[in-house]
């Protein structure tokens, strides 16, 4: 009988940065599930750290830095032989699984798609454009043909939006033994903690957080600036707007006007601690995808928001919303300023976020679905892939070219004397 590792290895697009993203912590709340799980973890990446990177070593969590297009990587997946591999985002997926396919071909592949990136671009592409959505236009995208093509050939990814759940069933026809719903894994708050929280008194103003290297924040910081903070401002004339976030590009923080209670603070040392001192979270998205991470941590400290439909898809429809939903600039201004002034109502919409929170992102219900998931795959494995013909053909594809692409490009490395 084989002997079955109990090594898993991740392949990260970025090193982990999870008080920069909602990326990051995402990615921080599956290396937490599979160390509980009792694997022996390496996290490996073409990218450099940052003094923003989490140590993972600290986690018990081997690093290893990583060439893209380079043979090095078939020695070190050799040697490492892990019984699963996961890709982080379909990008690393497409550089790296034919790889792994080739010289671990037992080894389980799962993709963490994070958002589905595709539907982000294409949103953003038709937005600026002035054009409304299109589902068939997304389908016809050639990011969406290859984030599909990479979803059909990894054997399970994770799917972090119910919205996205439904399009890529839907719209894109994909098996569903393909895909695990898996929002983020949140410990259920208690009224300890509840109570704990700031009431509405003491708390002041108003807060919007967000990577500077998410298109999305960008946009929505500008339409704050340009047409909703004024509105708000005119029937609030003490308070003030604070725009956290990291990396935020010199565009962003040429908007800080004190004199308009407009601020520009760029990263907070503690997103948290900002975002619980806050009286409302302000998050205008107009295009994106995925589920907002700075949303989620609103409702972990009691903070209401005002989002857009785009802000809150996929989050928990089933259930009131923890502040306001609204897409025109007006009426946006005038939900914040109601929340900010009527107790009953932001009290509510504390509570609401609770119930959100407890309902749809229980940490031990989610993990439990994930480990039954993966325990599933590993004992039927072969049945799995028997039942996957697009995929396998999709990988025969990529291995007869996509391959040969990456040693070319290595072997020309090699010639010209670089590391690649």
């Amino acid at each position: 009988m084989e002997t079955i590792s109990n090594k898993l290895l991740i392949i990260g697009f970025v090193w982990p940065e999870p008080n920069s993203t909602a990326a990051g912590s995402r990615m921080l709340q599956l290396i937490h599930f599979f160390i509980a799980q009792g694997y022996e973890l390496t996290f490996a990446s073409t990218a450099t750290k940052n003094e923003h990177s989490v140590n993972l070593s600290d986690l018990g969590v081997k690093e290893r830095s990583i060439r893209l297009n380079h043979d090095s990587f078939d020695d070190f997946i050799k040697e490492l032989a892990p019984q699963i591999v996961l890709f982080d985002r379909f990008m690393v997926e497409e550089q790296f699984g034919w790889r792994v396919a080739e010289y671990l071909p037992k080894a389980l592949r799962i993709l963490d798609t994070e958002d589905i990136h595709s539907l982000r671009t294409s949103r953003e592409t038709q937005f600026k454009a002035g054009l409304p959505f299109s589902e068939r236009d997304w389908m016809h995208s050639d990011m969406a043909k290859r984030e599909i093509a990479s979803i059909y050939r990894s054997d399970l990814s994770l799917i972090i939006s119910s919205h996205e759940m439904e399009l890529l069933q839907k719209t894109a026809k994909i098996d569903t033994n393909l895909l695990l719903h898996l929002p983020f894994m949140i410990t259920n708050l208690n009224e300890e903690q509840t109570t704990n929280w700031l009431p509405f008194e003491p708390r002041k103003d108003f807060i919007c957080i967000g990577s500077g290297r998410h298109a999305p924040n960008i946009d929505a910081v500008v339409w704050l600036k340009n047409e909703i903070w004024p509105l708000i401002r005119a029937q609030l004339p003490k308070a003030d707007l604070r725009i956290y976030g990291s990396y935020l590009p010199e565009s962003i923080t040429q908007l800080h006007r004190p004199a308009d209670g407009f601020y520009v603070m760029g990263r907070a040392k503690d997103a948290m601690q900002v975002m619980a001192n806050a009286k409302i979270s302000l998050a205008p998205l107009r295009f994106g995808a995925g589920i907002k991470g700075k949303l989620a941590e609103s409702m972990l400290v009691g903070t209401p928001n005002v989002t857009t439909s785009i802000g809150a898809e996929g989050m928990c429809e089933q259930f009131h919303w923890n502040g306001k939903i609204e897409n025109d600039p007006t009426y946006f201004a005038n939900a914040a300023v109601q929340l900010y002034q009527d107790r009953k109502l932001w009290e509510q919409a504390q509570k609401n976020g609770t119930t959100i929170i407890n309902q749809c992102y229980d940490k031990a219900l989610l993990e439990d679905r994930l480990g039954r998931k993966i325990e599933k795959l590993l004992r039927n494995l072969d049945t799995h892939r028997d039942k996957n013909l697009i995929g396998a053909l999709l990988l025969h594809h990529t291995m007869a070219s996509t391959k040969y692409m990456a040693k070319w490009i290595g072997a020309k490395n090699r010639a010209g004397g670089s590391e690649g």
